[in-house]
């Protein structure tokens, strides 16, 4: 996958024809549920590269299926090609995103369906990608195929909304994570956190661990917690990096971080003043496997804007936030969050001395308090788990 581009591309100019999913059928609409499905059998496979699934339906019956299973292997048009083998010519092929219409690790979709003689395309959503965008629809089109485009667009756009992020906004996607008591805590007045949320949650977190690019942390937590964020005791769909926002370079040589980065990258964050005040700390950080990047600073904290768009740059997706209250505060305060999970335990800790989740700034009044959209409560062992997403993160453009 190339660098995202300076500007974000107007995909409306690509939504040629554009149906809602209300006119296709009732079985159009499960073909291309059955799609979605598909796509997300690949999350933390193939990322930088987005979710996609399709299903090849001829005469009503499905004749074949398939899903990007891992970075640089064959698209999920190709694999439900393969499976449906002669059956395709003359099918429809219902797929989550726009087919490819260009030479990347592998040949272009959009020839592959042409040359098997499938005669229609639904399309969920197109591909906000430079080099496809809009060009894989027309190129089915000129083929003479049919192409419909816009089925169960806004569930695919949720399916990938990482991907989006980090090809429009040119960073990853936030997902802001923490644990707290029914009366807002993530800690004692003495600091102790441990264990607020329930043995379910925990384990919740570190699937999310295994799936994510990177976790990131502020130096707080690390001074406090000596943390590993690594996944543990869960099935490890890829090696997360771990990221510690420190503007001073506090990172304590023998933190656990550090003894472990030949293991499991770590990624240090810091400002210009300290890398070079502190040039002796930075080479042994370095020698023990750590990288030492300096980042921009603003009011002597490292600048998220500035910090999100080196790890968009690095083409991770999704960056997973697990710090204190500082970090998560500030993230709030700045805007650039898409979701937060947050795990809610039936546990009264009180305090005036006991941190909340959510310092820094915070809003003036109640109406200018953060709005999230299509909130969601789960229970996960003896916790509550609230799921909010934030529509004002997709497509920032860091600056």
């Amino acid at each position: 996958m190339r660098s995202p581009p300076a500007k974000p591309p107007d995909l409306r100019r690509n939504r040629i024809c554009l149906l809602m999913s209300s006119q296709f059928t009732i079985q159009e609409q499960e073909h291309m549920r059955r799609a979605l499905v598909l796509a997300r059998r690949g999350q933390g496979r193939v990322e930088p590269n987005p979710m996609v699934g399709c299903v090849l339906v001829r005469r009503g019956v499905t004749v074949g299926e398939g899903y990007h299973q891992r970075f640089g292997g064959p698209h999920a048009e190709v694999e439900a090609l393969r499976r449906a083998g002669s059956q395709a010519r003359g099918a429809s092929a219902f797929v989550t995103l726009e087919p490819c219409c260009h030479q990347g690790k592998t040949p272009p979709c959009t020839t592959a369906l042409i040359d098997a003689g499938v005669r229609r395309v639904v399309v969920a959503t197109p591909d906000p990608f430079p080099a496809v965008s809009g060009k894989g629809i027309r190129r089915l089109r000129r083929a003479g195929m049919r192409v419909n485009v816009g089925l169960l667009e806004e569930e695919a756009r949720e399916l990938n909304a990482p991907f989006f992020t980090l090809v429009i906004g040119g960073r990853p996607y936030t997902l802001l994570k923490w644990a707290q008591s029914l009366d807002g805590k993530i800690a004692t007045r003495t600091g102790d956190s441990r264990w607020i949320s329930s043995p379910e949650s925990r384990r919740r977190v570190h699937l999310i661990r295994a799936r994510v690019d990177a976790v990131l942390v502020g130096i707080g937590t690390v001074l406090a917690d000596d943390p590993l964020l690594t996944a543990r005791d869960v099935p490890v769909r890829r090696v997360a990096t771990r990221v510690v926002l420190d503007s001073r370079l506090r990172t304590p040589i023998r933190a656990a971080l550090v003894k472990t980065a030949r293991t499991t990258p770590t990624l240090i964050l810091t400002t210009r003043g300290a890398a070079t005040g502190r040039s002796a700390k930075v080479e042994r950080m370095r020698r023990a496997g750590v990288e030492i990047v300096v980042c921009r600073a603003r009011q002597g904290r490292i600048d998220l804007r500035a910090a999100l768009g080196v790890l968009g740059a690095r083409q991770f997706t999704t960056l997973m936030i697990e710090g204190g209250g500082t970090v998560l505060g500030a993230m709030l305060d700045s805007g650039l969050v898409d979701e937060a999970q947050i795990f809610v335990s039936p546990r009264l800790i009180g305090g005036d001395a006991a941190p909340g989740p959510y310092r820094g700034l915070g809003v003036p009044t109640v109406a200018t308090a953060k709005a999230c959209t299509s909130p969601s409560i789960q229970r996960v062992g003896g916790d509550l788990l609230y799921r909010l997403r934030f529509p004002a993160g997709l497509g920032r453009n860091p600056s």
